[in-house]
């Protein structure tokens, strides 16, 4: 606990000192986003958040990481780094969309395999299998790529990606705690202290966006954090489920897309839009505070019911934990009824 609490009042501490002096850098070369029809914002505002959350972390973890995991710690900060200048290359429009997605997210997640993070799904169900090994690794890749990909395009109103993040990251730190997971509980309490002191400078009306980086360095975060949980107290029956509810929100947002642009012919990574599901609730009538604030409370009803798992059999457990992915899946369906500005088709430039 002790390594935990430190670790999250660094990256808050950090995080908000270096939020100014990265916005009057922004500012300085020219890195702000402009307002578009794509947009919700009507007025320029700087972009490189990223950039002081990343710092934050790094920061949290160097003091606080016991030697013997550094060597594991270092494969996790060199991978938040590579995604991190991928996503200044985009942001500043220097990169094709197309390479983040199938060059900088999967390299990122090669580097993750290198330095001994992986998920074992298939090895704690198959152990001692050579498949089995292959399997997890190419699961590896795919998910930390998926839900960075995910945290990608979810930074698209004031306040909600940090925040969103924070949520996971303080229940991925509660888990972690309970079951004695000092590193994942250290790691997620450093990304929560950094996306809250951001949140500081990023909620309506937002100062300064954490921009491409900070949202993919987010995601490959989350992503790394769902690998590494083990849930010990649930059968390996269940424990899948764990990651997954507590990335909730941003995998229904991200699914809700995919079926919302692919329907409409359009490619869902590659054609930006106000179809999410804030601008969904917000044009419900909501607004964008309130809008914000609702998904906020979506992400905590999603980990709270990871937490409560590990109390019903597993048996129970899977119900409830297939209960709630169906109920998500009928959602998806209708918010896809709710209001939302239609892209025009064109070819995609992000």
């Amino acid at each position: 606990m002790t390594a935990g609490l430190l670790a999250f009042s660094i990256a808050l501490i950090a995080s908000m000192a270096l939020t100014a002096p990265v916005r009057a850098l922004a500012l300085r070369v020219g890195l702000v986003d402009q307002p578009g029809p794509r947009k919700v914002h009507t007025t320029p505002i700087p972009l490189l958040g990223g950039l002081a959350m990343y710092c934050a972390v790094v920061l949290a973890v160097i003091v606080t990481v016991a030697p013997a995991a550094r060597s594991q710690s270092l494969g996790i900060i060199l991978g938040a780094t590579l995604i991190g200048l991928v996503g200044v290359l985009d942001d500043s429009g220097r990169l094709h969309h197309q390479i983040k997605l199938f060059v900088g997210m999967p390299f990122a997640a090669l580097i993750l395999l290198v330095s001994g993070v992986r998920a074992n799904f298939f090895e704690t169900s198959r152990p001692g299998t050579e498949w089995s090994v292959v399997a997890d690794a190419i699961f590896t890749v795919i998910w930390v790529v998926g839900i960075t990909a995910s945290f990608s395009i979810f930074d698209h109103m004031d306040g909600l990606c940090a925040g969103v993040a924070a949520i996971a990251a303080f229940f991925f730190a509660v888990y972690a705690y309970h079951d004695g997971q000092v590193i994942v509980t250290t790691l997620a309490a450093a990304v929560m202290g950094a996306a809250l002191g951001f949140l500081r400078w990023n909620f309506k009306p937002a100062k300064i966006f954490m921009g491409d980086a900070g949202a993919m360095m987010l995601g490959f975060l989350m992503a790394t954090l769902s690998i590494k949980l083990r849930p010990v107290a649930l059968h390996h029956r269940i424990s899948w489920a764990v990651p997954i509810l507590i990335l909730g929100v941003p995998i229904f947002d991200t699914a809700l897309v995919i079926v919302s642009r692919s329907r409409r012919g359009f490619l869902p990574f590659a054609t930006p839009g106000k179809d999410h599901s804030a601008h969904r609730l917000s044009n419900l009538g909501l607004g964008q505070r309130n809008a914000v604030l609702s998904i906020y409370c979506a992400g905590a009803m999603f980990g709270t019911i990871a937490l409560l798992l590990e109390r019903f059999s597993p048996s129970v457990a899977l119900w409830i934990a297939f209960t709630t992915t169906a109920v998500a899946f009928v959602g998806i369906f209708l918010m896809e009824l709710a209001p939302y500005e239609r892209q025009q088709k064109k070819s995609p430039t992000s």
